[in-house]
């Protein structure tokens, strides 16, 4: 029942986070904070100065890192963070991608 109940809870969402996010080590305390709230999932730069994420676990907790997100780490300065939820696809870890 329990392993059940925690895969309702289950969360994953994509992200978009734009602004001055490159360059800030958006991506690499991205990955620490969702360790901290034990996500999993990625996080990567794109070529037009965005950061793209994917992040799943509890929903608390991708809450949490999606909140975090909006402020990002000290010098980055974030204008929008677009979330879409997308379907759980029970992966472990969390991924920096080149």
């Amino acid at each position: 029942m329990e392993n059940l109940e925690n895969r309702e809870n289950r969360r994953r969402v994509a992200l978009v986070v734009t602004g001055r996010v490159q360059g800030v080590f958006f991506r690499r305390e991205t990955r620490r904070e969702a360790q901290k709230l034990g996500l999993s999932g990625w996080v990567e730069n794109r070529p037009d100065g965005s950061v793209r994420a994917e992040a799943e676990g509890p929903s608390t907790q991708v809450g949490a890192l999606i909140r975090w997100c909006r402020r990002g780490p000290a010098h980055a300065r974030v204008e929008e963070v677009r979330v879409t939820e997308i379907p759980a696809t029970g992966s472990e870890g969390f991924l920096i991608r080149d």
